[in-house]
């Protein structure tokens, strides 16, 4: 009898051979005959299972989905250094190169971060702790609705990703059309029972996480208006850390659409997502890497945001079709150029 959770199959003795001499020849590297089958099987569906796809999820004015044009996020977080004008110069510069959104931080900075932390010593433009760097980051509320205003004037969205429950109350206040979870607080259930509660739809980025902490985030948030982002939570990311091949398992695990959250330098890690199927892109910008803060040595700077979003959006245009057929600019060529027909 199979010991309880467990049920047995009938196989032939050869499989089972062939499976133990897999076991025994491996060096230690599988343990089992039971995980051998797992791990099999476990290939077999990275391979072999369909790629779902799954309904668009609209945020704004705007359709994010697999047949859709993909959706870039201009990631301005912090990097805006607490300075309204340099806010605007890269709403500006978002809206220039072609970007669907722009996306900032909400935080309360002493839920967040604890009195070490903000007491801390870090020598900024702006004092000598990193309080004084914090606060002089976090936007005010009357700050956040020029914010609003500006955006509705140059007619490009903005959202926000909250990092504690009290930023999402603050957030409600802009109707904001949609939350970002970040990947720091995709294991703070509170949070997630908090923003699913508004009802709108969620960007879910899953940096820094397993896949079993991915479906258990997603049991609380569903699959319903949710769009989830592959993403490495190193800054900057290294190719070797990058593993885009996750992109094609997520779309065969989840029925909500994929993207990709960039941390890595440039802008071929996101070409790269964009092949592999992802219809969401969320960059770090800045207007000059060397200026002074947290994000902007991981931020892509104006000419390759417009490259980034140009190439991309052609992307799923060049994949075209799965099936292979004759275009109709193909066949005055053919008459000239195919010189015998006769198969």
């Amino acid at each position: 009898m199979p010991k309880e959770g467990s049920s047995s199959i009938t196989v032939s003795q050869n499989f089972v051979e062939r499976v133990s001499n897999h076991v025994n020849g491996s060096g230690g590297l599988v343990n089992s005959v039971p995980q051998a089958l797992s791990q099999a099987w476990s290939d077999y569906e990275q391979r072999n299972l369909r790629v779902a796809q799954p309904k668009p999820v609209k945020i704004g004015n705007k359709l994010i989905g697999h047949d859709q044009p993909v959706f870039v996020i201009a990631e301005i977080g912090i990097n805006h250094n607490g300075d309204m004008n340099i806010t605007k110069k890269m709403i500006d510069l978002s809206v220039e190169k072609g970007c669907d959104a722009v996306k900032f931080q909400k935080r309360t900075l002493d839920v967040v971060f604890t009195p070490e932390f903000m007491d801390g010593p870090r020598n900024t433009p702006w004092g000598k702790t990193n309080r004084d760097e914090r606060e002089k980051l976090e936007f005010s509320e009357e700050e956040y609705r020029e914010i609003d205003r500006y955006c509705k004037e140059k007619g490009i969205m903005w959202f926000a990703s909250p990092w504690d429950e009290g930023s999402v109350d603050f957030l409600e206040k802009f109707n904001t059309p949609c939350y970002k979870i970040a990947s720091a607080s995709l294991t703070d259930k509170n949070l997630l029972y908090k923003i699913k509660e508004t009802g709108k739809p969620i960007i879910l980025s899953i940096g820094m996480s397993n896949m079993e902490q991915v479906v258990s985030a997603i049991k609380i948030l569903g699959q319903e208006n949710l769009v989830l982002l592959h993403c490495t939570s190193t800054y900057p990311s290294r190719d070797h850390e990058l593993d885009l091949n996750v992109l094609t398992s997520l779309r065969k695990h989840f029925d909500c659409p994929i993207g990709f959250s960039c941390h890595a330098p440039g802008i071929w890690p996101t070409i790269v997502a964009t092949t592999l199927g992802a219809c969401v892109l969320e960059k770090h910008i800045t207007l000059d890497r060397s200026m002074f803060g947290w994000d902007h040595a991981a931020s892509i700077e104006p000419k390759a945001l417009g490259d980034m979003c140009r190439v991309s959006k052609r992307v799923p245009v060049m994949l075209g079709s799965f099936n292979k057929k004759i275009h109709d600019s193909e066949k005055p060529i053919s008459d000239d150029l195919r010189r015998v027909d006769t198969l």
